[in-house]
């Protein structure tokens, strides 16, 4: 058996075509297109280019997008004016600050960040406010990543109701909104992490399990109960020769990747997960495109609700 690969790049695609008539009817009734303030500190190339795909993206669907870039160098006061000045912006409805941030800022500096945008900005859905409203199932929006896979499962009719979910990884960013959700939507949700026992036993009794740990390759086939659905959050990017044989096979298109580019991604899911499962998110092209597709959805919620 061979998995059938939900591909999350179509599925981002569909949100994004039924977003943006959406978004030009609230531009046609309210003078202006909904507005997503940016703040993206220090220099590091990832975090740049996520960021540069989020604006694109939200311009392709009619959305404005105001980047604010600041040094390595700022103080954490200097951010939280920042966000203070977008919170008191009429043009932004929505408030995205891009993690990590710069480790001098402190290691409570993203926390602080987080608790100091307004709820009613806050399309990332961290805020404490948000996330209460979360686990009350009555959010407006919900952190994008796990928002989106539930979009990725139900636009590709996996069941949710009924089903036993596992839940790899207890982050605020993934793993709790996930399994917050995965309960809404009437699945029986366990959530595993480092401390738990006999994990290969317990992800394998899963209809649907979910990775989220960043852990390369790290969910094997003994995780794994056959026709499973299996959501691959990871995103590891492997530069050393020995991992990436130790993970690809010989002629595999991880192997020929690395051989041309000297790098290749791999999610938390070991590729040989795919003879196991029945449906699979591939990385990259899994979830990595709805988060972003996600982000949009949840800027456009904002501005409808702050102008109802």
């Amino acid at each position: 058996m061979t998995a059938l690969l939900l591909d999350g790049a179509a599925t981002a695609n569909q949100i994004r075509a039924e977003i943006a008539p959406a978004v030009a009817a609230f531009t046609a009734r309210v003078g202006r297109p909904p507005g997503l303030g940016i703040v993206l500190v220090g220099d590091d190339p990832a975090s740049d280019i996520y960021v540069r795909g989020k604006v694109k993206a939200a311009g392709e669907v009619g959305l404005r997008a105001d980047l604010e870039r600041l040094p390595a160098a700022t103080s954490l006061s200097q951010l939280l004016d920042v966000v203070d000045r977008l919170n008191r912006s009429d043009a932004h409805d929505g408030i995205l600050v891009q993690s990590p941030l710069p480790a001098a800022l402190g290691d409570e500096a993203e926390r602080r960040v987080f608790d100091a945008i307004h709820p009613d900005k806050d399309v990332d859905g961290f805020h404490p406010v948000n996330v209460g409203r979360l686990v009350q199932n009555r959010a407006t929006v919900v952190a994008g990543t796990p928002s989106g896979i539930i979009e990725l499962l139900e636009r590709s009719r996996i069941p949710i109701a009924g089903v036993r979910a596992v839940v790899i990884g207890r982050s605020d960013i993934v793993g709790k909104p996930m399994a917050l959700l995965l309960l809404h939507h009437h699945a029986t949700v366990t959530i595993c992490h480092s401390r738990t026992e006999n994990l290969p036993a317990v992800a394998s009794e899963a209809d649907i399990l979910v990775a989220a740990i960043g852990r390369p390759a790290f969910v094997t086939r003994k995780f794994i109960k056959p026709g499973a659905t299996v959501i691959d959050v990871g995103m590891n990017r492997l530069d050393d020769r020995g991992a990436v044989e130790r993970i690809f096979l010989p002629g595999s298109k991880g192997r020929d990747t690395f051989a041309r580019r000297g790098s290749v991604v791999v999610g938390d899911v070991h590729p040989e997960v795919v003879d196991v499962a029945g449906a699979l998110t591939p990385v990259p092209g899994g979830v990595g495109p709805l988060t972003i597709a996600m982000l949009l959805k949840n800027t456009l919620r904002a501005a409808e609700e702050r102008h109802k």
